[in-house]
């Protein structure tokens, strides 16, 4: 790591996404703007963020603030990202539903202090970690209801309820949302060493305390995200969160 960021930085910043943006454009991905966009967003918000996190993680109070600030960005991401802004609020509640029970125990058990300096950090990945499954969750679940509506007015017609219909056509694209919680917690320190342990090993905490942070964040997230995709599944059952198009054709 760098000790103070410089022009061998910059330059490798520039040429990291003109690879991403030229292999993009070779593939016809048509992303190169969007990974474009997302690396100058990233630099200014982490700018910004550096400018306030000494501040933010001295206080609880702020730390929490802070806290809420990432969940409501996860929201409205998630919900533009699966194509239904509108339904924010079932998105919100989606998401409370597996990151709240899961800080809740993180903190309560005392396996990590109740401070900024642990809130923060352990919010982020969580939140982060479960804005992707959600996505992801609806994502696959909203294409398979519109490639296959034709299985829904089938289900429907042998007297399937609309709920059941729906479940039909989505309950098996879920399981693909916990694939990459489910992947990068089982190769864990086999493929890649993530953030948590790296994070206590360059704060001064032995491995051991490394691979116990690491265990309880990914344990969390695994929680979090299974939690969520359940909860996003009910909401998508009683057509509270469809993308207005499904709201239209997914009629009883």
């Amino acid at each position: 790591m760098p000790a103070q960021p410089g022009a061998p930085l910059l330059v490798a910043l520039v040429v990291l996404v003109l690879v991403a943006v030229g292999a993009s454009t070779v593939g016809g991905l048509r992303t190169g703007r969007s990974i474009a966009t997302a690396a100058l967003r990233a630099v200014v918000q982490l700018g910004l963020v550096a400018l306030v996190i000494t501040a933010v993680l001295s206080h609880l109070a702020w730390s929490a603030l802070f806290a809420l600030a990432m969940f409501a960005v996860a929201t409205a991401t998630s919900a533009r990202r699966v194509e239904a802004p509108r339904c924010w609020p079932w998105v919100a509640l989606a998401l409370a539903a597996g990151v709240v029970p899961v800080l809740a125990v993180v903190f309560a058990s005392g396996a990590v202090p109740w401070d900024g300096a642990s809130l923060v950090p352990v919010a982020g990945i969580i939140i982060g970690g479960t804005m992707s499954a959600h996505s992801l969750a609806g994502r696959r679940a909203f294409a398979a209801l519109r490639d296959e509506i034709g299985t829904y007015e089938a289900g429907l017609s042998i007297g399937l309820r609309r709920p059941q219909a729906i479940s039909e056509v989505v309950e098996r694209r879920l399981p693909e949302a916990l694939v990459p919680g489910l992947d990068q917690t089982r190769t864990v320190g086999l493929v890649t060493l993530p953030g948590a342990f790296v994070g206590v090993l360059l704060g001064g905490g032995t491995p051991l305390q490394a691979g116990a942070a690491q265990l309880l964040v990914l344990v969390g997230l695994l929680a979090a995200q299974t939690v969520t995709v359940v909860v996003a599944h009910q909401l998508v059952r009683a057509a509270r969160l469809l993308p207005p198009d499904l709201a239209e054709r997914l009629v009883p």
